[in-house]
């Protein structure tokens, strides 16, 4: 159902599970000992920091079993430059409201350089023109302004909207918080003109 890899023109998206990462580079990315601030990264994620590999493997198998029922799929963003780990994205549909919710986060030497519109724009043409589903949505959380700064680009790109702020929406570490949803329809995408090129299965 969910492509294996994905290529762009700047990145290589490859199935993230236990069969296709090496659970330990993936630990080490997960934990900060890759060199990262791993506290930076995670402030806003509904997630912390992995604290063993056991617990890596673990949420690896997690995303294995998700992906072959469909209810998930996660990939892991290496930039061709230098084929290292620079995080994960992913596309969760909700088969009922034919809509998918994308997600993403890298690690900080990473961010600023549009990476994030790059890896959304597959994985929009995936929810559309693969899965066919009617939306793609983004939601993250009040006060995360770098995920706001990138998420406004790439829905005005694709012509989407801001829906709003939702309280106690978010759910994560720390307890409920605010967040924010934005949308792009596929007839958004498609008046975009985006080519159908990249996805590879």
């Amino acid at each position: 159902m969910f492509p294996e890899r994905i290529e762009t023109d700047r990145l290589e998206l490859t199935a993230l599970t236990a069969e296709t990462v090496d659970v330990l580079a993936y630990y080490d990315v997960c934990s900060g000992n890759s060199g990262d601030d791993i506290e930076t990264v995670t402030e806003y994620l509904p997630w912390d920091p992995h604290e063993t590999p056991k617990e890596t493997a673990e949420f690896l198998d997690r995303l294995g079993e998700q992906r072959e029922a469909g209810e998930n799929a996660e990939f892991v963003v290496r930039p061709e430059s230098d084929n290292r780990i620079a995080g994960a994205v992913g596309l969760c549909p909700d088969w009922d409201r034919r809509t998918a919710e994308l997600g993403i986060w890298l690690r900080e030497p990473y961010w600023g350089r549009g990476y994030y519109g790059e890896a959304f724009a597959e994985l929009a043409g995936v929810a559309f023109d693969r899965l066919d589903l009617e939306a793609v949505e983004i939601v993250h959380r009040h006060g995360n302004r770098n995920s706001r700064r990138a998420t406004e680009k790439f829905v005005e790109r694709f012509g989407g909207r801001h829906e709003g702020r939702l309280r106690n929406y978010w759910v994560g570490p720390g307890g409920p918080a605010d967040a924010h949803r934005y949308t792009v329809t596929r007839a958004e995408y498609d008046a975009a003109g985006e080519p159908d090129e990249g996805v590879r299965a």
